[in-house]
């Protein structure tokens, strides 16, 4: 006997194909890089690292400044983009990991009842590809995307310096140990000839590659090229890969047809750049919520737009059945909402605020001025500047399980500000005069504190009571 969930997706997706027959529907491409900071773009101001593809994009599509993720870290964003919902309200708010301290961490994944932006793809007809980085479950068959909705998969279902780094082709294991150094390069081969058998159908193609998450790794055509270490040689590979991409569309004809979408799911680790923002990955300052965000539509996103106003990755749920005439499930509450204005206009932001949420605890809220930190700012990594070269990451490459270039990065290379306020709960910072975060002014602007404090109330009302904060050691990277 069928779920109920089952014929409810059976029913929805009639309805959907009824309602999009007639309709001009596009292909939607999300290409989600690992661990990319606000500031690791050309267009978002790096100074050294030539992404001269993803700019190109950028000048022919839309670029937003304030785009957060709801999580500073991988499966609870990566979940919120798949449901479109909050970390807190779609049930992902730690990640699964075969290595964990607990050993629970093996069971951490997606809940059955959510409904994923592929189950949605592939009810309106849509064949959908995942090519990449899962971490929404892996300990069993059902948890993988095969059985999310997505038609097929080729990737490591979790972070790649989670062992083991095995590679997953469906639901069965078919490498390990995998080097890393042509994984990029093998995401790119995955997703072209996934756009090229699906040419003529239409599609969801979600490429999450591994990149710039450590270990870092870059094949030989791009390994010590840069002349600037092995995070700009990786970063120029993706940025190439975008590039072998978007000319894949071009050479079939798809480009008018094909709604592409870059971003990152959370901010950088050592070695990248925040762009001069507070924090980094895992923090809770804008080093870790703030990342970059491209989308390009020939003739329907002008070129060289440009959007000031917050937004947050569920939008991209949102926006894309939007565009593809797929219907939202009705049945449950959906945060993200449709920001193509965003990415069209000088629209202002669709959100009253945006919330920011690190473990069980919903630490921040935003909006287009004003952060408020109702609890203390975190950024964990920044002690562990004082350990300098002596730090050893237990989960850096040993030639052995991990494959990739021994020169990592290390707590020196940390990739955004690590001064200002001491943390202290109810912090208030003016984004638009101080984006570093650097001075409290809550004593000065007390309305402002408790509206936001309102605010938080009110978009948290269905959360569930905050649990113990999850235990980590330091070095090991969520």
């Amino acid at each position: 006997m069928k779920s109920a969930l089952t014929c409810w997706l059976l029913m929805f997706s009639a309805a959907c194909l009824s309602a999009a027959s007639t309709a001009d529907r596009p292909n939607v491409v999300i290409i989600l890089a690992d661990d990319l900071g606000y500031g690791d773009l050309g267009s978002y101001g790096h100074p050294k690292f030539k992404t001269p593809h993803l700019d190109r994009l950028a000048a022919a599509g839309a670029r937003l400044t304030q785009f957060n993720c709801p999580a500073p870290y991988c499966a609870p964003t990566r979940a919120s983009l798949m449901t479109g919902r909050y970390p807190f309200r779609c049930g992902m708010t730690q990640n699964p990991a075969p290595d964990g301290q607990s050993g629970s961490e093996n069971d951490v994944h997606l809940p059955e009842s959510e409904i994923t932006l592929a189950q949605l793809f592939k009810g309106a007809g849509y064949a959908t590809g995942i090519v990449g980085k899962w971490h929404l479950g892996h300990a069993k068959p059902a948890w993988l995307p095969t059985h999310r909705g997505f038609d097929e998969y080729l990737g490591i279902p979790y972070s790649n310096d989670m062992r083991p780094v095995h590679l997953v082709e469906g639901d069965r294991r078919v490498e390990y140990p995998l080097v890393q150094a042509n994984l990029t390069q093998r995401y790119t081969d995955r997703a072209i000839d996934f756009i090229k058998r699906n040419q003529a159908r239409g599609f969801f193609l979600y490429l999450a590659h591994a990149m710039p998450h450590k270990p870092l790794a870059a094949s030989e055509a791009f390994y010590k090229k840069s002349g600037s270490g092995l995070y700009t040689d990786v970063m120029a590979e993706l940025d190439a890969s975008v590039g072998q991409v978007l000319a894949t569309l071009n050479q079939l004809g798809l480009d008018d047809k094909t709604l592409v979408i870059f971003t990152s799911d959370n901010g950088a680790y050592f070695g990248g750049s925040t762009g001069g923002l507070r924090g980094m990955k895992a923090s809770s300052y804008e080093g870790g919520f703030r990342v970059p965000c491209i989308a390009r539509w020939p003739g329907k996103i002008p070129a060289g737009h440009v959007n000031h106003a917050p937004a947050v990755m569920m939008d991209l749920f949102s926006t894309t059945l939007k565009a593809a005439h797929i219907a939202l499930p009705p049945d449950r509450v959906i945060d993200g909402r449709d920001i193509m204005t965003l990415f069209t206009s000088d629209a202002a932001s669709p959100h009253p605020a945006i919330l920011g949420q690190l473990g069980g605890n919903i630490l921040t809220i935003r909006d287009a001025r004003w952060k408020l930190h109702v609890l203390p700012g975190q950024d964990p990594r920044a002690k562990l500047r004082e350990s300098g070269a002596n730090w050893i990451d237990p989960r850096g490459p040993d030639g052995v399980t991990i494959l990739a270039p021994f020169e990592q990065y290390k707590p020196s290379d940390h990739p955004g500000l690590t001064t200002g306020a001491a943390p202290a709960p109810m912090q208030l910072f003016d984004l638009s005069a101080d984006p570093g975060e650097q001075h409290d002014v809550a004593a000065a602007h007390p309305e402002t504190v408790a509206r936001l404090r309102q605010l938080h109330a009110e978009l948290t009302k269905d959360a569930p009571a905050r649990p113990a904060a999850p235990k980590t050691k330091q070095g090991v990277a969520r």
